[in-house]
Formats: structure tokens, C-alpha cells, sequence
């Protein structure tokens, strides 16, 4: 640990002594609130009345931020996909908290005099073997969920004068990537 300066991605926690294998039908947490419904409930069941108390801190690994972290960590296949500040994406190995790889979209640093509230990314989605970001300044991404390769990008702003951004993580409907935007403190008008 790197001390009290290090902000800590979120914690993964394992019960003592063991790494017991996950329920059948819930693998990971493949999407935003774990299913299409954001239900935000986790159907495992070793996490119980009588395992809570042997519950303790299997990784930790520095963001490489002093700044907000707001991402939700989405975990498929063992491999944790999530976000830092300026829109950069991390993927870890979930069981030892190892970084398998880095991305940074690099987003202009005088972009953050757009934003209303720090430059945080609230995280990304994955699928058909993709990581999708919105970043920033207005960009949706499909990078390589294996290597963290940028395969594609898009402008999504109507107008790049305006004081638009992208801090939510998108969401994946069928075979569409949906992403909406920020700026309504500016005066902006929202769309999708």
C-alpha cells in the first residue's frame, strides 16, 4: 500500500481462507446494477449471516488519482473492467487485483473547466469481447476487453463549442451501445 495518499480501487473481498467458487447462474457483475434491471443484488450465496464476519481484504490497487472515483467495477470472466479519473480504464485480474492493461483516451486537460463536478467516469460496459467508454469530452470507445486496444471511436456531441461531456458509463441495449451526456449545469440540452 502505498499509504493514506493512495486512493484504493474498490475493495475486493474474499471470505478467509478461501475463494469459493461463485453461484452457477451469476458468474460476475457483467453490467451496470449486475442485470439489465440494475437490480443491484447479488444472487451469491457464500456471503451469508454466518461467512460476513470472516469477510477481509483480498487486493487493493492505487487508481493513480487523488481525485474522484466514482466508477462501477464490471467483472466478466475474472477480469475487473473499470474507471479513474479523466475517463482512463483499467482491467485487473479479480482474483489477485493484478493490471492485465491500461487505457488513456487523453482527454485535453482544459476540458475539466466544462465539467461541474471534478473529472470523474462513472465506469464502462462490456460485451462480445469490447470494453465501451465514454470519455470526457464527448467520445464513445470500444477498446479490446483482451489487449485494451482502441478498435473504434466516435464524436457524440452535436456541438463541440457547447459545454457538453460524457461522466456516465454506457449502457448496452441488444446490439446497440447507448451513451447519454452531461452539461445541463451549462445550459446544455440532454440527448441520446
Amino acid at each position: 500500500m502505498q499509504g493514506s495518499r493512495a486512493l484504493l480501487l474498490p475493495l475486493v473481498m474474499l471470505l478467509a481462507g478461501t475463494a469459493a467458487a461463485a453461484d452457477p447462474g451469476n458468474q460476475g457483475w457483467a453490467q451496470h446494477g449486475e442485470n439489465p434491471a440494475e437490480r443491484r443484488y447479488s444472487t451469491l450465496t457464500q456471503v451469508n449471516t454466518d461467512t460476513v464476519a470472516r469477510l477481509g481484504l483480498a487486493w487493493e490497487q492505487s487508481a493513480g488519482s487523488k481525485r474522484g472515483l466514482e466508477a462501477t467495477p464490471i467483472v466478466v470472466d475474472g477480469v475487473m473492467y473499470t474507471t479513474s479519473t479523466w475517463s482512463r480504464v483499467m482491467a485487473l485480474d479479480a482474483v489477485t487485483g493484478k493490471v492485465l492493461w491500461q487505457y488513456d483516451p487523453k482527454v485535453p486537460r482544459a476540458w475539466a473547466k466544462r465539467l461541474c463536478c471534478d473529472v470523474v467516469n462513472r465506469g464502462v460496459a462490456v460485451q462480445d469481447g469490447k470494453v465501451f467508454l465514454g470519455t470526457l469530452d464527448g467520445r464513445l470507445l470500444a477498446l479490446s476487453a483482451a489487449t485494451g486496444k482502441a478498435l473504434w471511436e466516435i464524436d457524440t456531441l452535436v456541438d463541440r463549442d457547447a459545454w457538453y461531456s460524457i461522466t456516465g458509463a454506457p449502457r448496452i441495449i441488444k446490439d446497440m451501445v447507448v451513451i447519454g451526456n452531461g452539461g445541463a449545469e451549462y445550459g446544455v440540452r440532454g440527448y441520446i
